[in-house]
């Protein structure tokens, strides 16, 4: 368990560009009272973001997850959060960094418009609109 938790220690120092921007576009959630941990250990795993009140999981997926070893690897890991009660919700490196807008907007369906507030909105895109997948 040490291990694990020095792991999610050194993750968090070492976030990636994507989920350092990831975090800025929580942020009106957790102005308005959400609680969200970064690097969080469940069971085995260690999850990207985590929302434990509300059983939501973010993962932001770089290359690494897409070789047949990554998609086995989510596979399991996902099954095994979904046991525990969570739900899983998926970006790529690509969606977070490239259409910061449509994940907000994905954001705003699963987390609720009226915490976020109406006139909330992450700073410009530079891409496609869209993103994320549930699990």
């Amino acid at each position: 368990m040490e291990d694990q938790i020095s792991f999610a220690r050194k993750l968090r120092r070492e976030q990636t560009p994507a989920e350092r921007r990831f975090w800025v576009l929580l942020h009106p959630w957790r102005e308005s009272g959400w609680h969200f941990r970064r690097q969080a250990p469940i069971g085995p795993f260690v999850v990207d973001f985590v929302c434990k009140r509300n059983r939501l999981v973010f993962e932001i997926d770089g290359d690494s997850h897409y070789s047949d070893d990554g998609i086995e690897r989510d596979i399991s890991r996902t099954a095994y959060l979904r046991r525990l009660g969570y739900s899983v919700l998926r970006f790529t490196n690509d969606d977070v960094l490239g259409s910061d807008e449509g994940v907000f907007e994905v954001l705003r369906g699963v987390l609720g418009e009226a915490q976020a507030g109406p006139s909330s909105s992450p700073p410009p895109t530079k891409g496609r609109p869209g993103g994320g997948s549930f699990s």
